[in-house]
C-alpha cells in the first residue's frame, strides 16, 4: 500500500491544493462536496448524500459480512490565512485544521481501494463529513444513516499533526481507551433590568452578574475536581455589553467544557447550571443556560487499537508506527466528534505527522500560518487503505 500510495502522490497533492484554496465551514461545502463528489466519480464510484452535507460511498461486496468504515472531515475554519503557499485560501476560511488533508488522503485511500475491490472480503465505506470543528456533522451523518446499509463493524480515521518535533510520515495509533476528551460548548443569557449609568439602583445589572457568574464558574476545576480529574472549564466570550454610559440589561456568556471521562462532564454541566442559576438569583436576574453542541469521549477499541498498530508497522516500518502510549503527552486536550462513531462501533483514532518543527514547520494547527508537509500525505493514505483491506480479510 505505501508503495502504491507513493506512486498516486502527485494526485494526493493535487487534491489538497485545490481543496485548501476552496476553504468552507460547517455545512455550507458547496464546492468542496462538488470536488470531492467528482473525483470518486472518476475512479469508478457512486457516492451517496448523506444527512445535511455528507457523502457516502462504498467499494466491495459482502462475502464477509464485515464492513469497515474510514473518516474524513472536509470543513475548514473561520480564519483569514497568512501562510506562504501557492494555493492560499483567500475567502476569510482557512483549512488551519489540516481537514483538507484528510480528505485528500481518503480520496487517496479510495483510489488504492479501488484497485485491489476485487480481493476484498466485505465492503469498505467511506465517510466524508461536514462540521466537525462545530462538532455537528459527526451525529448528523450518523442521524442519517452513515452507520448502517451495511452496517459498519468498525471505523478508522487521521488526524494530521504539524508543528512538532516529529519525522514527517511518522503514525502514532491511539492506544485502547480515551484519546480525545469529551465537549461541550454553551451559553448563558444573564437577563437583569437595563438603565441610565448614573441610577444604577434602577437597574439590574448583568454584566456585573456575568462577572460572578464567570468566577463561581472557575470554582468547579478550583475546588470540585481532584487533581486527576482531566478537565478544562473556559469562558470565550462576553456579548451584550458596549455602551459605556448604560447598565446592560442583558448580556450573554459563551464558552466550553472538557473531560476525558463522562461522569466527571455529566457533573460539570450540572454544576455550571446550578451557580450560574444561582448566582443569578442571588443578583435579582434570570439565568438561561443552554448547551449548543459537543460530542462525547472519544474511545479506542482495544482489539482495533492493537491490530492497527501491527499492521501498519508491517508496511511502514517500525519506526514510523508509535503508539499514543509511548508518548510523554499520551492523548491531546482537542475534542473530535469522529467520537460519536467511536461510542457505535469499535474505532481507532491515528495521528499522522505532517510538519516536523525542525524543518521549518513550527506553526501548530488553527494558526493563521499553519502549513503542513505533503510528503507526509502518502503515509496517511497507505495507513487507511491497509487498515480497511486487512479488517475486512482478517479481523
Amino acid at each position: 500500500m505505501l508503495k502504491e500510495a507513493l506512486e498516486i502522490q502527485k494526485q494526493i497533492e493535487e487534491d489538497y491544493a485545490h481543496l485548501h484554496y476552496c476553504a468552507e465551514v460547517g455545512f455550507d461545502l458547496t464546492k468542496t462536496r462538488a470536488y470531492v463528489k467528482k473525483r470518486l466519480k472518476e475512479m469508478g464510484y457512486a457516492p451517496l448524500d448523506c444527512g445535511k452535507a455528507g457523502i457516502v460511498a462504498c467499494a466491495g461486496t459482502m462475502d464477509s459480512g464485515k464492513c469497515f468504515m474510514l473518516r474524513a472531515d472536509m470543513d475548514a475554519l473561520r480564519i483569514k490565512e497568512e501562510a506562504e503557499v501557492p494555493f492560499r485560501s483567500t475567502n476569510g476560511n482557512m483549512h488551519a485544521c489540516g481537514h483538507d488533508a484528510h480528505t485528500a488522503m481518503l480520496l487517496g485511500a479510495a483510489k488504492l481501494i479501488k484497485y485491489h475491490e476485487q480481493e476484498l472480503g466485505g465492503i469498505v465505506k467511506f465517510m466524508f463529513q461536514p462540521a466537525e470543528e462545530i462538532l455537528e456533522g459527526a451525529k448528523n451523518m450518523i442521524d442519517g444513516g452513515v452507520l448502517e446499509n451495511p452496517k459498519a463493524d468498525g471505523a478508522m480515521m487521521v488526524h494530521v499533526m504539524t508543528g512538532v518535533p516529529v519525522d514527517s510520515g511518522t503514525v502514532i495509533v491511539s492506544a485502547p481507551g480515551v484519546s480525545a476528551p469529551a465537549a461541550d460548548f454553551f451559553k448563558i443569557e444573564v437577563k437583569g433590568k437595563g438603565c441610565h449609568g448614573s441610577a444604577p439602583h434602577l437597574g439590574v445589572d448583568a454584566l456585573t452578574v456575568a462577572s460572578h457568574i464567570i468566577i463561581g464558574l472557575q470554582e468547579i476545576q478550583a475546588r470540585e475536581l481532584s487533581a486527576f480529574d482531566e478537565a478544562a472549564l473556559t469562558i470565550g466570550a462576553l456579548e451584550g455589553a458596549e455602551v459605556p454610559n448604560a447598565i446592560p440589561g442583558t448580556v450573554t456568556l459563551k464558552g466550553s467544557m472538557r473531560a476525558f471521562d463522562e461522569a466527571v462532564r455529566n457533573n460539570m454541566k450540572k454544576r455550571l447550571a446550578e451557580i450560574a442559576e444561582n448566582i443569578g438569583r442571588a443578583f435579582r436576574a434570570e439565568t438561561i443556560v443552554t448547551y449548543t453542541s459537543g460530542a462525547p469521549t472519544l474511545v479506542n477499541d482495544k482489539e482495533l487499537s492493537e491490530k492497527t498498530t501491527i499492521w501498519l508497522k508491517e508496511i511502514l516500518g517500525q519506526d514510523k508506527v508509535l503508539c499514543s502510549c509511548e508518548l510523554p503527552q499520551n492523548h491531546g486536550g482537542g475534542s473530535e466528534d469522529f467520537a460519536y462513531v467511536s461510542q457505535k462501533v469499535p474505532s481507532v483514532m491515528v495521528a499522522l505527522a505532517a510538519g516536523d518543527s525542525r524543518e521549518g514547520f513550527i506553526h501548530p494547527l488553527h494558526h493563521p500560518e499553519m502549513r503542513l508537509d505533503a510528503k507526509a500525505f502518502a503515509y496517511g493514505t497507505a495507513a487507511l487503505a491497509e487498515v480497511a483491506v486487512r479488517y475486512v480479510k482478517v479481523l
